[in-house]
């Protein structure tokens, strides 16, 4: 995918790890390095790119306080620091990488950002694909059951089994959830290793945790970024 982006960060060395991370794994365009928030305020004002690597701990104006100042400005956070990770989706926030950025981590990066530029395009074709009439055929036992797919309310992974939850029935079916999760797209995303919910059909989130009705469903840390991305665009 073809994006363009710049680096703000005051240290040399993490800027030139940066440079090399993005020209060799990706197809982008760095469009300038700034070391501090001035330059790169400067530079937002004449060019817009689709997204900034922003350091937080910097001279002038720390990466925080730059992000007050850039409220529409696509980022991903690069620090040392752990503690302002709750903080930084306050933001436009699409990543979050704690130095000192690894290959693996910097690889799992890429797919989150490619995969945050294309998803407006997915978001726009599931909004509009009506699920009213959309239907699966469930086999469980001998019987092939009709279920609306915008009456599932989560599916439930459990070992070689998936028990499909509505509002009025649950049946237990021999599949993996990793493979009922192919068969999907929004408004179903896979919130934990053992549950896709329907976001359409919950009510709340608190405490790492999302409710449809009074069922309590844990949102792990690997699917965390991603369902709250998509959760980020509803907040008011």
């Amino acid at each position: 995918m073809n994006l363009s982006c710049i680096i703000i960060d005051d240290e040399p060395n993490a800027v030139s790890l940066l440079d090399v991370l993005i020209k060799q794994t990706t197809n982008w365009h760095l469009a300038a390095t700034c070391y501090n928030a001035l330059e790169a305020i400067s530079f937002l004002k004449e060019n817009e790119v689709d997204f900034i690597f922003l350091d937080i701990n910097m001279p002038l104006l720390s990466g925080i306080e730059l992000a007050e100042l850039l409220p529409q400005v696509k980022i991903v956070f690069t620090t040392a620091y752990s503690e302002h990770a709750a903080d930084s989706y306050n933001y436009q926030t699409i990543d979050y990488l704690l130095k000192p950025i690894t290959l693996k981590r910097f690889l799992a990066a890429i797919q989150k950002i490619e995969y945050y530029f294309s998803k407006p395009q997915a978001v726009a074709t599931a909004e509009k694909d009506d699920l009213s009439d959309t239907y699966f055929f469930i086999k469980s036992g001998k019987v092939l059951n009709k279920v609306l797919l915008a009456d599932i309310l989560y599916f439930e992974g459990e070992k070689e089994y998936v028990r499909v939850v509505t509002s009025t029935e649950q049946l237990l079916i021999y599949r993996r959830l990793k493979d009922i999760e192919t068969q999907l797209q929004l408004p179903f995303v896979r919130v934990h290793n053992s549950y896709i919910a329907n976001i359409k059909q919950l009510d709340k989130i608190q405490d790492n945790h999302l409710f449809i009705g009074e069922k309590q469903i844990p949102i792990s840390d690997k699917f965390r970024e991603h369902f709250m991305a998509l959760i980020k665009e509803r907040i008011f």
